[in-house]
């Protein structure tokens, strides 16, 4: 199964100077839940984001056109379709970004992990495509409000792709 998990706010933003736009503790820990054990790709800006290098206990893999390039921890390939195939046969991987990254997986994705932010953000540089109702089966929804540790409220949702 190919998964996207992926935030994205009420303007349809994900980022901005390669970076996320809020904090959520709480999409943190469902992400990690999710990812852990399993495989993730991600393109090479959205590797080069991440705090602290690789994301521990995943396989990490990194796609980039530089065939010099090397990521500590990390494979290296050089498209989605190398990414994907390399780890066809695990149970889920998981598509973390970017912007084109997703563009490119949304045809391939099984399933999708929305974390809806429920604000505009007007600096945002990078947006994902719209989901589109015809294709996709919301399986999941729960909301939070915004708390002393979640600027604004938010809503984890599921969707599978309809056959």
């Amino acid at each position: 199964m190919i998964s996207i998990i992926v935030a994205i706010a009420a303007n349809g933003a994900i980022g901005a100077k390669n970076d996320l736009l809020w904090r959520l503790p709480n999409d943190m820990k469902r992400f990690k839940e999710l990812t852990t054990g399993h495989t993730v790709i991600m393109g090479r800006k959205t590797f080069e984001s991440l705090p602290k290098g690789a994301l521990p206990n995943r396989t990490n893999v990194v796609i980039t056109g530089n065939a010099q390039a090397s990521f500590k921890d990390c494979e290296i390939v050089d498209s989605l379709d190398a990414a994907i195939s390399k780890h066809k046969n695990e149970n889920e991987i998981f598509i973390i970004g970017g912007a084109n990254v997703y563009k490119q997986a949304i045809v391939f994705a099984d399933k999708l992990y929305v974390t809806y932010v429920h604000h505009t953000f007007e600096n945002a540089d990078t947006f994902f495509s719209e989901i589109n109702n015809n294709e996709w089966i919301m399986t999941e929804n729960e909301d939070f409000p915004c708390d002393e540790k979640h600027l604004f409220p938010y809503t984890f949702q599921t969707y599978i792709k309809k056959k």
